[in-house]
């Protein structure tokens, strides 16, 4: 029986950084806990994060699920590694296709519907990280996964509020109500979740190393739930699918060098930006005042006019990535920054060429960034009955016009706004880190490096700190906890400024774990955004 509490927070809180020699970051604490108990068995942090984002499918499914893509950054002890397992358009999507199905007018593929669903990724990123880097067998990483969702876990305070939100639009998804809506509703803080489809397609995967998923029972499963609801992925869709290596994309900032995953993500954003704040002496200012959040604000919309005209598919693309980071043509987009004024840019000519984020790391010095997500809030709506696969809805990021580098076309992944980061220093490493939440990623990556760089801020004080975030033209989000010269500061440069109360919802949450030493002696020192229920377990 759930006690008549009242849920909502009541006083201002601060949480402490937390030290240890291993480390898992979370936003629910039974993930971070499941990251643990890998660790204790013998495991290393990858081991650690593929536990936990199996139980974050289960605990928070409104950000993510088993058909979710993910991407990955991580220090094996020598050298970084970066890990795509984004997912690809089915063979039979054209422009012509969705143009046929819903009109001359439609831009984008639909929001919802398995029409939005690319091939998901995430469990081929489980298995790769897995065969390559872990420690223990696949099967027992999945273990705690598979026991929350059989016995159930009562439902947390911030993932009940975005579940019941997103519950009327949904409601009528293929397969969601049976899946989400017990009684006919959002189950309440505190109340008793179970998901016993989800467990059975966890032991699937436990048995075959995720085969069953991409040649198997589940991807038939799939498939024919698709094509019920006269959708075009196919088997083949499924059998061909292969999460691809890659080499990060490094830039430097204040001495550190930030990674990305490369294109067709929007890490390169925060690296855009903060090569135009290279160009400004922001440790100067005081780190909450106007001058400094002005600043970075601009840098962002600089960034974005770029990522948002460029970014694609790498060979979609008709500008390089090295080119969007050329350090002359960031200073030059630096210098059309107007100190005093805000302003709504467009693309430059750089000619030369619903998430959930975890970290880990251990004491062997193997330091872990993983992401992995739905999209939107529960992604397409769409669960494959009795196997709970909740579908990404990330087709819904493409483009239905032939002269976009990022139009839909068969096998092609969507340009994505999921993003794991890492920071090094003279090529060792310093920080696994990320921060969740749609468009709100690199702008956080941003804001926090800014304060801990620039202005020397603890981790977890970067992470509690107000976040101000870029929407469209001069419109800007900020956090109710800005302070008032800040705010008045803003509006006074132009920023059409809305003072937002639901963090939650428009500035992301963020894990960090940052390096102290040698990690079997000093260890690690991690955060863990206050704007979700999470927390930084170690020992």
């Amino acid at each position: 029986m759930t006690h008549s509490f009242q849920w909502t927070a009541g006083y201002p809180s601060q949480r402490l950084p937390v030290f240890g020699r291993n480390v898992v970051a979370t936003s629910h604490p039974l993930a971070a806990q499941a990251g643990l108990r890998m660790m204790q068995k013998g495991g290393n942090a990858v081991d650690a994060a593929i536990a936990g984002a199996a139980v974050m499918t289960i605990v928070e499914p409104v950000s993510n699920g088993l058909g979710s893509d993910a991407f990955c950054i991580l220090w094996d002890g020598s050298r970084l590694h970066g890990l795509n397992a984004s997912g690809r358009a089915p063979q039979a999507w054209t422009p012509e296709y969705f143009k046929r199905k819903y009109g001359d007018n439609a831009l984008t593929p639909p929001k919802r519907g398995w029409d939005s669903v690319t091939v998901p990724g995430a469990v081929a990123g489980w298995t790769a990280l897995s065969e390559r880097f872990g420690r223990l067998p696949f099967a027992d990483l999945l273990e705690p996964a598979i026991d929350i969702a059989e016995r159930g876990y009562a439902v947390s305070v911030v993932v009940q509020q975005k579940w019941s939100a997103a519950a009327k639009e949904l409601s009528g998804g293929p397969g969601f109500a049976d899946a989400f809506l017990p009684h006919g509703r959002a189950p309440n803080v505190g109340e008793l979740f179970r998901f016993q489809a989800a467990a059975r397609t966890l032991r699937l995967l436990a048995e075959t190393k995720g085969e069953a998923y991409y040649r198997g029972e589940i991807a038939e499963a799939a498939v024919r739930h698709a094509q019920e609801q006269g959708a075009v992925m196919t088997t083949q869709d499924f059998a061909r699918y292969e999460p691809e290596w890659v080499t990060p994309l490094a830039k430097p900032y204040r001495n550190h060098t930030l990674h990305e995953i490369p294109p067709s993500g929007q890490g390169i954003a925060a690296q855009i930006a903060l090569g135009i704040l290279q160009n400004f002496d922001l440790g100067s200012m005081p780190v909450d005042g106007p001058e400094s959040q002005h600043l970075q604000i601009e840098a962002m919309k600089l960034a974005f006019a770029d990522v948002y005209r460029y970014v694609a598919e790498p060979a979609s693309m008709t500008v390089s990535a090295d080119a969007m980071l050329d350090d002359a043509y960031l200073a030059k987009r630096a210098r059309l920054i107007d100190l005093q004024r805000a302003q709504d840019f467009g693309a430059g000519n750089p000619v030369k060429g619903g998430t959930i984020y975890l970290t880990a790391a251990d004491e062997r010095g193997m330091m872990v960034s993983f992401i992995q997500s739905n999209y939107m809030g529960f992604g397409s709506g769409v669960v494959v009955p009795g196997y709970g696969l909740s579908m990404q809805n990330r087709g819904h990021g493409f483009s239905l016009d032939p002269a976009s580098p990022n139009v839909v076309a068969p096998g092609k992944r969507p340009f994505h706004t999921i993003v794991p980061a890492f920071l090094t220093k003279d090529g060792a490493p310093v920080m696994s880190f990320g921060v969740m939440g749609a468009n709100m990623q690199p702008q956080g990556h941003v804001q926090t490096l800014v304060r801990m760089l620039d202005h020397h801020q603890n981790p977890q004080a970067a992470c509690d700190a107000p976040r101000w975030r870029v929407n469209e033209g001069l419109s800007i989000n900020v956090e109710s906890a800005m302070n008032h010269r800040t705010l008045q500061g803003l509006i006074d440069r132009g920023h059409r400024v809305e003072v937002i109360n639901d963090s939650y919802q428009d500035f992301g949450a963020g894990q960090f774990i940052w390096r102290l030493g040698d990690p079997s002696i000093e260890g690690y020192v991690a955060a863990s955004d206050p704007r979700r229920d999470g927390q930084a377990a170690v020992f």
